[in-house]
């Protein structure tokens, strides 16, 4: 059981490292394009934001439903960094707890 268990986990941690990441890069690109640092009609950067968009928009859609509305202070992506951190967090203990 270890033998497939172990790996398994670890291999979702860092798949949740990645989606951190995205969600992160995600972010920062939203940022630059609305202060204009980043032309956003540039092909590598809409290629780059929608590849992003497609990836993390499903996750956060269903948080920014339930969140209040703040005055246009999206909190979406911070609270799914901290739901990807508790995953994370599930997931080590139960690494820790089989011997390897």
């Amino acid at each position: 059981m270890d033998v497939i268990l172990i790996p398994l986990i670890r291999v979702i941690i860092m798949a949740l490292n990645a989606y951190w990441w995205a969600v992160v890069i995600y972010v920062v690109i939203g940022w630059l394009e609305q202060f204009n640092i980043i032309n956003r009609y540039n092909n590598f950067v809409y290629g780059l934001h929608t590849f992003l968009f497609r990836v993390v928009e499903p996750a956060l859609h269903p948080i920014r439903r339930l969140m209040p509305n703040l005055g246009g202070i999206d909190i979406a992506p911070l609270v799914l960094i901290l739901i990807i951190y508790f995953i994370q967090g599930i997931l080590i203990q139960l690494a820790i707890r089989f011997p390897f």
